[in-house]
């Protein structure tokens, strides 16, 4: 399969249409990481990372969730990635849009609506995931991170991305967060998701006839 180009493209380009794919990917995605939370059925791997670190700082949620992106921006450099737009949106637009959706999301108890919170918040982390950095103005900070390996050794972005996510939660559980069995299905089933549907949203230029 030719690989993606994923590469950030300037905003003059398509501006509307890419704009809106752009928030709309990152109100999804922080919809989707409130579901997945309020499921109570294992927390999705950067949760997992976030309610570690919460618990050493005392700090909100959505504020670690920022935090996190931040330091994630710094392993960047040595990928030589560049930052867009939307990397600026994804720290703010999904930090806030986690904790506005838990505000009025109450934690689930009985079984079978977390397990319908929990699939659904999976199916549309990945739906989200490639809507957005399918945009092409500038991955977030963890799929800058997951874009840039994959373009440096090759490997595939589901590959890469479940690396992640299995690293992610292994740090996040030692420092104390909560992993369960939707933490296990998450980490396998986002980066095949993400890899099926980047083909359907990465914006691609127009060829002149």
């Amino acid at each position: 399969m030719a690989q993606i180009d994923l590469r950030p493209v300037r905003i003059s380009r398509d501006p509307a249409r890419r704009s809106v794919q752009l928030l709309a990917g990152l109100a999804l995605y922080g919809a989707s990481v409130a579901f997945v939370t309020r499921a109570g059925l294992g927390l999705e791997p950067w949760s997992v990372l976030a309610e570690g670190v919460l618990k050493h700082t005392g700090l909100t949620f959505g504020t670690v969730t920022g935090l996190i992106s931040v330091v994630v921006l710094l392993l960047w450099i040595p990928l030589r990635q560049r930052p867009g737009i939307g990397t600026i949106a994804n720290v703010v637009v999904i930090s806030v849009m986690v904790d506005a959706v838990r505000a009025v999301l109450p934690d689930q108890h009985d079984l079978g609506w977390q397990i319908a919170l929990l699939a659904g918040g999976i199916v549309l982390n990945g739906v989200a995931t490639a809507t957005y950095v399918g945009a092409r103005l500038g991955p977030g900070p963890r799929d800058g991170l997951m874009t840039g390996l994959a373009g440096r050794t090759g490997w595939s972005v589901r590959l890469v991305r479940t690396g992640i996510e299995v690293t992610v939660v292994a740090v996040g559980f030692l420092l104390g967060g909560t992993a369960g069995i939707g933490t296990v299905l998450y980490a396998l089933a986002i980066g095949p998701l993400t890899q099926a549907l980047l083909p359907l949203t990465a914006w691609r230029e127009k060829q002149a006839h």
